[in-house]
Parts: C-alpha cells; structure tokens; sequence
C-alpha cells in the first residue's frame, strides 16, 4: 500500500469509534424500562427497537437534509414507533425520548482496537479531530464516559459548524478551526455518503471504516478497511 504524509486526522465518532448499535440498544432498554412500556402494550423490546431504528434511519435522512429540526427527530423517532404499537402519546415519546438521550451518552462500548490505534496514532504525533453530526451535549459526554475525549485537539459537530456532513461547509470549519490543508488531511469514517462521499468532494482524501462489509457503489474511498488495526498499514 502506498503511503501518503497525512499531517492531520479527522475522525467521525458513531459507529466508526464508538459502537452506536450497541449503545443505543442498551440505552433503549433503559428508557424502555423507565417509562414502563410492558405495561402499556409493547411487551418485546427487540421488536420495539427495531421499529425505532427504522423510523430513526427515516428521519435523521430527513434531518441531515435539512428538512426536519434536531428537535422533531428527537422525538418524533419514539412517537412513530409507538404509534405501531396502537401508542399515539406525544407525551409519553417526549419523555422517552429524553430519557434515551440521558442515558445514551453513558454508555461506553468503543468497537475493538479503538484505543489501540489512538494510541499508536498519538504516539506518532498524529494530530486527531472529530467531524461528527452529533449533537454538542450528547456528544461531548460520550467522549468523556467512553474514554475518548483525551485522544481529540477539537469536536467539530454540526451544531457548531452549523452544517452537516455531507456539506462541504462543515469539512471547511475543521480545516480552518485546525489551521489545517484539505491536501494534507484525511477522513476517516463509516458512512459513504456523510464522511466519505463529503471529505472527497472537498478535496480531502478518505479512509472507509466497513466494520458491516457494505458495498461502496460508486464511491471510491482512497482507503477501505474493515478493522480499526488496518489503519497501521496506512499511518
């Protein structure tokens, strides 16, 4: 493999570091519990999970378009499943979903080799940021419970950038908040469209995390790997 000096590194968070099915799941499960939706009707939980996730996957497409606020995603993902479970409480899906929320930053489930590989980039003197299109708050104290938040200079979040990946407005913020060159840098991250599809029409090469061995389509990362510890062969 070729390699290229890359001074600066940009990482995305969800499901690339920190594993998001996972902690979403086990957050879901508390906030299931909390409200009591056994007894309101929804007595399996896995079923339960996978209609969110399904309406989740619909509205945060919406979201990242523009289309929808942070805030109606927030609660309207709980709404809509319930909803298929004969539940149509506005209230009740608000409180689960701040619920969710509360708990979903505490969870700290990093995909295997995650700080093996943060190390060995820190020891190599790799500067490290994220690009991520969390939310602030939420994100900031994932880091901070997972273990992650001492291996990153900056969090660019699209609350602070005020876009979203794929826009390029938002790969324009880092590169100038790290006093950096799109020509020197490299995203690296799971979603084709979001980090890969986004760094690349910036100019910025892109390492594709496929810890789900999805096909890429037309996009051509300039790398592909499928475990986190494949990033020695490229830094």
């Amino acid at each position: 493999m070729n390699r290229k000096k890359y001074k600066y590194l940009f990482f995305d968070l969800d499901h690339t570091l920190w594993d998001f099915e996972t902690n979403a799941k086990e957050a879901m499960r508390l906030a299931f519990g909390i409200n009591q939706l056994h007894e309101k009707g929804i007595d399996d939980f896995d079923g339960f999970f996978a209609r969110y996730s399904h309406h989740n996957a619909i509205l945060w497409d919406r979201y990242t378009k523009g289309l929808i606020k942070q805030e109606e995603l927030r609660w309207k993902r709980m709404w809509r499943a319930m909803v298929e479970y004969k539940i149509g409480d506005e209230k009740l899906a608000r409180k689960m979903s701040e619920d969710f929320l509360e708990e979903l930053p505490n969870q700290k489930n990093v995909f295997p080799y995650t700080f093996e590989i943060l190390d060995y980039l820190k020891e190599k003197n790799y500067p490290l940021s994220l690009i991520t299109n969390g939310f602030n708050a939420v994100q900031a104290k994932k880091l901070k419970s997972s273990g992650l938040e001492k291996y990153f200079d900056h969090v660019i979040t699209s609350e602070r950038s005020n876009s979203l990946k794929p826009k390029k407005e938002i790969f324009e913020y880092a590169i100038t908040t790290t006093c950096c060159a799109t020509c020197d840098s490299i995203m690296i991250g799971d979603n084709l469209d979001a980090d890969i599809s986004g760094a690349l029409g910036c100019g910025m090469d892109a390492v594709f995390v496929n810890h789900i061995n999805a096909e890429p389509g037309d996009i051509q990362p300039t790398y592909t790997i499928t475990h986190l510890k494949e990033l020695e062969e490229i830094f």
